[in-house]
C-alpha cells in the first residue's frame, strides 16, 4: 500500500477524527479549568490604607483575600502617625486578583539619626551648608569674645554642648556660638 492510498484510507481517517475530536475536547477542558483556576474576570477593589495602623491594614487585606508585604520606609512623615502606613502598591481603587500581593511602606517611629559633623573653628560661612546637607537646621547664633570673627567655637543643641558625630535627629536645630573678632576674656 502506497501512502496516497493510506491518507484515503478508512483507518486513517477514523484516526484522525479521533485525534481532532480528542485535541477539541482537551483545550475546552484546560480552558474551563484554567477559567476556574485562575477566577476569571473576578477582581477585588484594593482599599485605602494610606494613614491606617498597621493592624486596621491587615483586617482590611484579609477582608478582600488579598496578601500584604511590608516595605522599610527610611522617610519619616510628620503628617501620619508613626508605624501608619504612607504608601501603597498597588494604590487605592485598583481592581486587582484575589490573593495578590499588596507593598506597604509605613512610617518609621521619627527621623532617622545623623552624626554632628566637626564645624569647630570653620567659618559660620562654612558650617552652615555643612550642618544643612545633612538635615539638620541651624538655629539660633549667638557671639563671644574671640578673636576668629564668625568662626564657631561651639554647636549647642537643647542648651548643651554637643560634639562631632553626636547622633541627632534629621531636622533637630543647633545653635552655634561665633566668635566676634575681638581679643578679651568671655
Amino acid at each position: 500500500m502506497n501512502i496516497i492510498q493510506f491518507l484515503k484510507s478508512k483507518a486513517f481517517l477514523k484516526q484522525l477524527g479521533l485525534a481532532v475530536v480528542a485535541v477539541i475536547v482537551i483545550c475546552f477542558l484546560m480552558l474551563k479549568w484554567l477559567k476556574y483556576n485562575t477566577n476569571h474576570g473576578e477582581f477585588v477593589k484594593v482599599p485605602d490604607l494610606t494613614g491606617k495602623s498597621l493592624d486596621i491594614a491587615q483586617m482590611e487585606i484579609d477582608d478582600q483575600d488579598l496578601r500584604m508585604v511590608v516595605q522599610d520606609s527610611a522617610n519619616y512623615n510628620p503628617n501620619y502617625p508613626k508605624y501608619s502606613v504612607i504608601e501603597q502598591q498597588p494604590n487605592a481603587g485598583a481592581s486587582v486578583k484575589e490573593n495578590r500581593k499588596i507593598y506597604l511602606t509605613l512610617n518609621p517611629s521619627g527621623y532617622r539619626k545623623v552624626g554632628l559633623p566637626d564645624v569647630v573653628r570653620q567659618t559660620f560661612r562654612q558650617a552652615k551648608p555643612t550642618i544643612e546637607a545633612l538635615g539638620l537646621e541651624v538655629g539660633r547664633i549667638s557671639y563671644k569674645n574671640d578673636i576668629g570673627k564668625d568662626e564657631v567655637l561651639e554647636v549647642t543643641y537643647k542648651g548643651k554642648i554637643v560634639k562631632a558625630g553626636t547622633l541627632l535627629e534629621k531636622t533637630s536645630k543647633v545653635d552655634l556660638v561665633l566668635g566676634n573678632g575681638k581679643r578679651g576674656s568671655n
